[in-house]
């Protein structure tokens, strides 16, 4: 049996979104294959290994991610850019998405693979997506990438804090600091 790149693309679609649902940490194959409507072992014959198949998932949901953000309309300038890419995160697709990348990242700490070679792909793509919506909303390009830096790591820290991810007034006051302090470079 030939391997079918149309099957192997519905299945990365469709794992990504089981392990949205439902995390990374402990995926095991069988629950997920059952979900698919097909076995681990056709699953393995498709992605060659369970870690090809993390990968093709984190691949998956990072273009989502990358995707969410390049959908935003420019924002009027920088300071709002924060505000706009914050909500654009914490909205139901991509919020999943943060999430996974999270486990990816800290699984990715711990030297495991395929998250520490997949992460530093996603990193790259993430920010630059970071940097293209500060240049459409008209930031030059030198300052969007410092901004890009600065907005990028607040929010991993966020997402770490549960209580700074969760919209309470501590959270909502933190997203305005970071803004003013990002709008701060401009000076």
């Amino acid at each position: 049996m030939a391997k079918d790149p149309e099957r192997r693309q519905v299945w990365t679609r469709e794992a990504t979104d089981y392990a949205l649902a439902h995390g990374l940490i402990g995926l095991s194959l069988r629950p997920l294959a059952a979900s698919l409507g097909t076995s681990d072992r056709m699953l393995l014959y498709h992605f060659g290994t369970k870690d090809d198949l993390v990968a093709a998932i984190l691949r998956e949901s990072n273009d989502r991610a990358v995707a969410g953000v390049a959908g935003l309309p420019p924002s009027r300038d920088l300071r709002a850019a924060v505000h706009d890419l914050w909500a654009r995160v914490r909205s139901p697709g991509l919020e999943a998405c943060s999430r996974l990348y999270v486990e990816a990242a800290a699984l990715g700490l711990l030297g495991h693979e395929p998250y520490a070679s997949v992460v530093l792909e996603a990193n790259a793509r993430w920010y630059g997506s970071l940097v293209t919506h500060l240049t459409r909303s008209g930031v030059a390009r030198p300052l969007a990438k410092r901004a890009a830096t600065i907005t990028d790591a607040a929010f991993m820290g966020f997402q770490l804090d549960a209580p700074l991810y969760t919209g309470t007034p501590a959270a909502k006051r933190a997203v305005v600091d970071l803004a003013e302090a990002v709008a701060a470079l401009e000076r």
